[in-house]
This record gives structure tokens, C-alpha cells and sequence, in this order.
């Protein structure tokens, strides 16, 4: 793991947004295309904001994210409409956009239908994290129905999981999937988040999701 302290959140948001941007450039000069894995969650949309108005090869660039809720895309609580509103801009219009959610059924029944549409893009070109004080990582929490599954090296691509005391389900790339990334980078802020980040180094995935992908991680950290 690579750990890199920023003295402010803005600095961090250049630096990172512009490191993804070399990142997905770099992997379109050896490949026809790149896949970038993103997150939801109020972190990364001033990454988003800045990234989208890079000029690069979007064309060739299929954008998905790391996990959802099964929610409409129009909803507060959807991760397709942060990246939407926040990545899917500008130059970074011209990127393909793999959805999760699929209207009309259950989480669990379209998984094995998106898991197709994903085969193709992995391995990960690029992937962005972030982490919750409770060491979660994309849909990925402790003691979450699903955890067990979705943590197994023979996991489906999209994996249906039930985050403890929330009412909506999710769905979430497997930790295979993530970890498998070529390029993997960790956004987190503040004090909790770093105590956790320290803790979990010394856990176990069922324990500490996070730390399925720290081994090949860059973790980027700002108070």
C-alpha cells in the first residue's frame, strides 16, 4: 500500500483527478479501450467535477460503478445519478456508461444479466475507492448478507447484498473484481477514517472489506 497525505482536500481533488486522467490515458495507449470503476458517495464528486473536463480519450472509456442501490436512476439516493450529474460531463460525455439497475426487477434477478455487460471490461483499467469509518469498501460491509458470497474468488461480477439496518438493497462489484483492478486508488478524509484504515491492515476481509484491495492500493488522505 501506498499512502499519500495532502495538506488540504483541494490539493488532494487536483492531484487525484489528475492522476486518473494519466492513468486512463496511459492504459488507451496499450489497449482499444479503458475501464474506469468509480464510486458513489459524496467523496469523489469534486474528483468528477475536475476529471470531466479533461481532454482525453473518452470515446474508448466504459465508466461503471463499484456498487448501487436498486433505486431508479432519477433517485436522491442513486449512485448513477451522481456520475451522471458530476462525471458524465463535458468531455467526459462522450464515455460509455454500464448500468447496474434494470427496472421491473429484484437486485438478486438482474445481477446475472449485468454481470454479461461486465465480463468484458475486466480486468479494471482504473478503480476508485472510498471507505466507510467501518472499513466498507463499495457495498462491501461487515456482517452484511451477501458479504460471504461476494467475497468468494468464484463470485459473479455484480453480486446482490443487503447492507445491516438499511432498508434498500445494493448491489456490488466482488472483491475479486476489485481486487483484480490494474490500478487502484483509495480516497478517504479525516481522523476516523484514517484510525480505520490503520486498523484495517490487521483484519481480515469479513472483518475489514477495505482490505481486500489495500496490498496494490494507492490511499489518498486529507484531514
Amino acid at each position: 500500500m501506498k499512502f499519500i497525505e495532502y495538506p488540504d482536500r483541494e490539493l488532494l481533488t487536483m492531484r487525484v483527478a489528475d492522476e486518473l486522467a494519466g492513468e486512463i490515458e496511459n492504459a488507451l495507449f496499450t489497449h482499444e479501450s479503458a475501464s474506469f470503476a468509480v464510486p458513489g458517495g459524496t467523496t469523489p464528486g469534486p474528483i468528477f467535477d475536475m476529471l470531466s473536463g479533461t481532454d482525453l480519450g473518452w470515446n474508448k472509456v466504459n465508466v461503471m460503478l463499484t456498487d448501487e442501490r436498486w433505486v431508479p436512476e432519477d433517485h436522491d439516493l442513486s449512485n448513477t445519478r451522481l456520475v451522471r450529474d458530476r462525471l458524465l460531463t463535458g468531455p467526459a460525455a462522450a464515455a460509455t456508461f454500464l448500468p447496474f439497475y434494470r427496472a421491473g426487477t429484484t437486485a438478486a434477478e438482474a445481477c446475472p444479466e449485468v454481470a454479461q455487460t461486465l465480463s468484458p471490461h475486466m480486468p479494471l483499467s482504473v478503480l476508485v475507492l472510498g471507505m466507510g469509518d467501518d472499513m466498507h469498501t463499495a457495498s462491501l460491509f461487515p456482517a452484511a448478507p451477501g458479504l460471504e458470497a461476494a467475497l468468494d474468488g468464484h463470485a459473479p461480477l455484480l453480486c446482490p447484498i443487503s447492507p445491516p439496518d438499511q432498508d434498500i438493497d445494493r448491489v456490488t462489484l466482488p472483491a475479486h473484481a476489485l481486487k483484480g483492478a490494474l490500478s487502484t486508488h483509495v480516497v478517504i478524509f479525516g481522523a476516523l477514517k484514517r484510525n480505520a484504515l490503520e486498523k484495517a491492515q490487521q483484519l481480515a476481509p469479513k472483518d475489514a472489506p477495505i482490505s481486500v484491495v489495500l496490498g496494490n492500493a494507492t490511499v489518498h488522505w486529507a484531514a
